[in-house]
Order: structure tokens, then sequence, then C-alpha cells
């Protein structure tokens, strides 16, 4: 596949771009949209930051991860930061804590409908111009048996996951029943959505 190693802005200008994140299914994701990237880790503090609402949570993570980054970045680059949770019924549910929260996570999924609550934020280093937005897939799951539990706890990082989940898991893939919006979405990066914040920023 052709990778573009710059976003070109106009003739004879070329950005480089930074994924300020080290979710493998984001960077999956930018792989999977041509672009070649660099991987900065913005290290928050992500408990210091509150709100109950899902979507005022995503979009102030991700822009606090930006703003966190952009001290580092001494040259034009175009800044991606992200957060995912996952809302279900009136909870929001991030990476679980321990193995009880992520096993009750996953046996109360057929209740109610996972929602990919993602924030995206996209900085132009050079110029400040930043643009941020709010993106949901929703994930309806049949009921999850207590053995599958036990081997996903077992075979996979549940904790490094919005929800205690992955939907590219083999174990769980015979329990999605189906999608609302884009698998894309659910792992953590909408490619169109993305693409088209990409271009905003970059004009």
């Amino acid at each position: 596949m052709h990778m573009h190693k710059f976003v070109v802005l106009k003739i004879g200008d070329t950005m480089k771009i930074i994924l300020g994140s080290q979710s493998e299914g984001r960077k999956q994701m930018m792989e999977e949209m041509g672009y070649e990237f660099e991987v900065m880790a913005a290290d928050i503090d992500e408990k210091a930051i509150r709100h109950t609402r899902p979507r005022e949570l995503v979009l102030a993570l991700a822009n606090a991860k930006a703003d966190a980054l952009l001290p580092r970045i001494k040259e034009p680059a175009l800044l991606i930061t992200a957060d995912q949770v996952v809302a279900w019924k009136d909870e929001i549910r991030e990476k679980p804590g321990d193995e009880t929260q992520a096993k009750g996570y996953l046996r109360t999924y057929h209740e109610a409908p996972a929602e990919c609550v993602n924030g995206i934020a996209v900085t132009n280093t050079a110029t400040g111009k930043r643009v941020s937005r709010v993106n949901v897939s929703k994930v309806f799951f049949r009921r999850i048996p207590e053995d599958v539990i036990d081997n996903v706890m077992e075979e996979f990082d549940v904790f490094s996951h919005a929800g205690g989940f992955s939907i590219t898991s083999r174990l769980l893939n015979p329990y999605v029943e189906h999608i609302e919006g884009t698998i894309d979405s659910v792992i953590g990066l909408p490619k169109e959505l993305t693409k088209q914040m990409i271009k905003e920023v970059a004009e």
C-alpha cells in the first residue's frame, strides 16, 4: 500500500503527522488510511479530568492530550489526539480498574448497547488551528457466557480498552449481534471523519 509520509497542503508545502496515542487500534487505523506518522504519548492523568456526560469527557481528554503534547513539538505538524469511553445505559465505562469491574462490564452488555464515544482533536502546530469532533458507534451484544468471559480475561488485555472489550477479539466476535456505525469508530479512530478533520486544519 502506498503510504503518505506527509500531508500535502499546497504544491511544495508538506506537514508531518503525529499521532498522540499509543493505542494499537488507532495506529492500525492510521496505517489503513495510508499515512506515515510518528507516535507520541501524552501521559496525562486522565482520572483528573471528569465529566458526567461522555461526549464532554472524551472531547476534554482529546484536547488535554493535545495541550500536553504541543510544547514538545518543535516543528510544523498535524497532531491527532483522541479518547474513547463506552456509554452503557447511564454509566460511563472507561478502561476497567480491576478484574471484577471488567467481568461486570462483559456480563451486562446484552442488556443495552455499548455506545463507543470518541473524541478526536486535530491540531495544526504551525497555525494553532484545531478542530475537535465527537463520533459515536453502538455495539449490540448477545449474552456472553461465563466461560467465554473467563477466557477473555486470560487471553486478552481488557484493561487497555474502554469498556473492557475489543471488537476484534476472536472470543467476543460470535457474541456481537450488530454494529450501528463503523468498526473503525468502535476501534477508536473513525477514518473518514479523521481524514476530513486533517483536511480542515491543513487548509
